[in-house]
């Protein structure tokens, strides 16, 4: 078995070890509170399965995919264009990401009445909100890459006469690429939790959460836990199937 496989199974072994101890704690704190305030494991899953049998369920998990898929990709292009320029200019690094560093000190869910007010009532603030979640660690990470991109590679770029754009192709891009993915997982993460909270305060139409959102307005604890357990699981599997698989794709030299 390579390291890679070996790296995997090891990493679908912890993550099936988290879920049963969640669940666990879960269902003994169900056994000590009233079922209202409480459900019981095996509830929210029979609920969660009413859910996937249902077209509701499955326009709103359209709607959060659309919008997080807009705002994550808009933030590692912008992130990572912003990155390089930021890096590769001296004149402009520190002043770049000092404003980085302040300005993704605040909440993503800050923004959105700014937002709101701005753009009004759709997809567009939180396709926006989400976007600043995941734009300022993909960019710092790009930034703090170039930083340590070996002087002698860049020296030798100029000598054989490589223009700037080959240079960002050829020497600076690859070289930032390891830690521009980990940024791109940690982005991930605050993406997903800048889509969920914009779609509770903004709810212009369904999505995961509105639905959250929804059950907890109505006392519905239930569907308040059952749309918990949805937007864990899916932000396991994005992260573990996709985020996962395309970083050993990108980096399957270090995995041999």
């Amino acid at each position: 078995m390579s390291n890679s496989q070996t790296m995997g199974v090891a990493s679908k072994r912890a993550y099936v070890v988290a879920i049963a101890v969640i669940l666990f704690f879960w269902q003994v704190a169900a056994w000590f509170l009233p079922d209202f305030l409480m459900p019981d494991v095996h509830t929210a899953i029979l609920r969660l399965w009413e859910e996937l049998n249902s077209a509701e369920f499955y326009e709103g998990l359209g709607n959060s995919m659309t919008r997080l898929g807009a705002g994550y990709g808009a933030a590692l292009f912008f992130g990572i264009l912003l990155g390089l320029v930021g890096g590769t200019i001296n004149v402009v690094r520190s002043p770049l990401k000092a404003a980085i560093i302040i300005l993704q000190s605040i909440p993503s869910i800050a923004w959105v009445p700014l937002f709101l007010i701005l753009m009004g009532f759709g997809n567009l603030p939180i396709i926006v909100v989400v976007a600043i979640g995941a734009f300022f660690p993909t960019a710092l990470s790009v930034i703090n890459a170039t930083e340590s991109v070996e002087k002698v590679h860049i020296s030798a770029a100029r000598v054989m006469g490589a223009s700037k754009l080959q240079m960002l192709k050829r020497v600076y891009f690859p070289a930032v690429t390891p830690e521009l993915i980990t940024g791109a997982q940690l982005a991930f993460g605050n993406a997903w939790r800048a889509l969920i909270s914009a779609e509770m305060i903004v709810g212009f139409s369904a999505g995961l959460g509105k639905s959250l959102a929804y059950s907890g307005e109505i006392a519905d604890m239930t569907g308040v836990m059952t749309n918990i357990l949805v937007i864990a699981i899916l932000a396991a599997v994005i992260d573990q199937v996709i985020l996962e698989r395309i970083k050993h794709r990108l980096l399957r030299y270090q995995y041999l």
